[in-house]
């Protein structure tokens, strides 16, 4: 997915957009990698590119779904480690973390579908927040790793860019 989007659009419409291109943009970005690439870890805290894409199902799942309501499947939040949604388990494969990504995002989408930008729900931390603000939240948050990503990928093997040059 390339491009500005509906620059026209409704406001619904362009940041799901937005989701969707940064969305796109992470998953572009492990294309052509193997196993012990795509969980290297480039950072001294350990980071690597399956372990972002762990963390970006968790908080879609999060935001999205317990937010408003929602069922999820178990999700690798850990009160004693803050970091326990960024690792990869050594018996999660590479199609485990992938199809968790996949299934957070039809759910979170399902949630986009179904409600209106001004719908409240209940976050983690007790607050009321409108699905307006959850995914400018997430389109921030996306965008944020989508950046993380494109470094990690470009100290594995050089590539660069934020999406796929049609």
């Amino acid at each position: 997915m390339s491009g500005r989007g509906p620059v026209v659009g409704g406001e619904k419409e362009n940041l799901k957009f937005s989701l969707d291109r940064h969305r796109e943009a992470v998953l572009w970005k492990l294309r052509g990698l193997d196993d012990e690439q795509l969980r290297r870890p480039m950072t001294p805290s350990g980071t690597n590119l399956l372990g972002l894409v762990k963390h970006l199902a968790a908080v879609e799942y999060n935001w999205f779904c317990e937010t408003f309501g929602r069922e999820t499947e178990p999700l690798p939040f850990d009160d004693d480690d803050e970091n326990a949604d960024l690792r990869v388990e050594p018996h999660e494969t590479t199609a485990d973390v992938l199809a968790f990504y996949e299934r957070a995002r039809a759910a979170s989408d399902q949630v986009i579908a179904e409600l209106d930008v001004e719908a409240l729900g209940t976050a983690w931390s007790g607050e009321t927040v409108s699905l307006r603000w959850v995914l400018v939240h997430m389109v921030e948050e996306t965008a944020r790793h989508a950046g993380h990503v494109d470094i990690l990928r470009e100290l594995i093997d050089g590539a660069t860019g934020d999406h796929q040059r049609e």
